[in-house]
């Protein structure tokens, strides 16, 4: 018989890896101290996680869904209300662990692949979500929606990363204005 695997303790290693990968990296990341922190053997670790590249990215989907996005009939809304909150959780991660996790996809194929297609799903509804706009009128149609997701969110990683100038509310809206235009008054 097959125990069923415990929830509770994918949470505690999911944490206890986030901890170890803003402390020390992605390539200063060890089992041994994920498990340690977490209390937990790490045969554990490897039954739910044959390696280090498959447990960041399942922490990095732990993560994504702490980002909701449930669109409505306003678009304007709907990626006014996307854009902040990724710009709140970006705000909130150590920019030296982006950066690592961003490396990290692109020197190993398997976790780049891993996280494109974790991020493939949430990107085609956005892109709806902007085609919809689009339909509406409210955004020009002459740029493929594709290209305008990549105007709203690109910007983000490009504060955090390069010139370290403040991920805010008020700057997710003018993303928005800047690919919507200003809303009417």
């Amino acid at each position: 018989m097959v125990r069923p695997r415990d929830m509770a303790v994918d949470g505690k290693v999911l944490a206890a890896a986030g901890e170890e990968l803003r402390h020390r990296g992605y390539d200063g990341l060890s089992i041994d101290r994920v498990a340690e922190r977490a209390g937990v053997a790490k045969t554990t670790i490897y039954r739910r996680w044959p390696s280090k590249a498959e447990l960041v990215v399942a922490l990095i989907a732990h993560l994504r869904e702490d980002v909701p996005f449930a669109p409505t009939d306003d678009p304007r809304g709907d990626l006014t209300n996307l854009v902040a909150t990724i710009a709140a959780g970006l705000a909130a991660t150590p920019p030296a662990l982006v950066a690592d996790l961003a490396a990290a996809a692109a020197r190993e194929p398997r976790v780049g692949d891993r996280v494109r297609a974790l991020w493939a799903e949430r990107h085609a509804a956005v892109t709806a979500v902007v085609a919809n706009a689009q339909q509406q009128g409210l955004v020009l149609d002459h740029v493929a929606p594709e290209t305008l997701v990549d105007q709203l969110v690109g910007p983000l990683y490009y504060r955090l990363l390069v010139t370290g100038e403040p991920l805010s509310a008020d700057y997710a809206r003018t993303l928005v204005d800047s690919v919507l235009g200003k809303e009417p008054r």
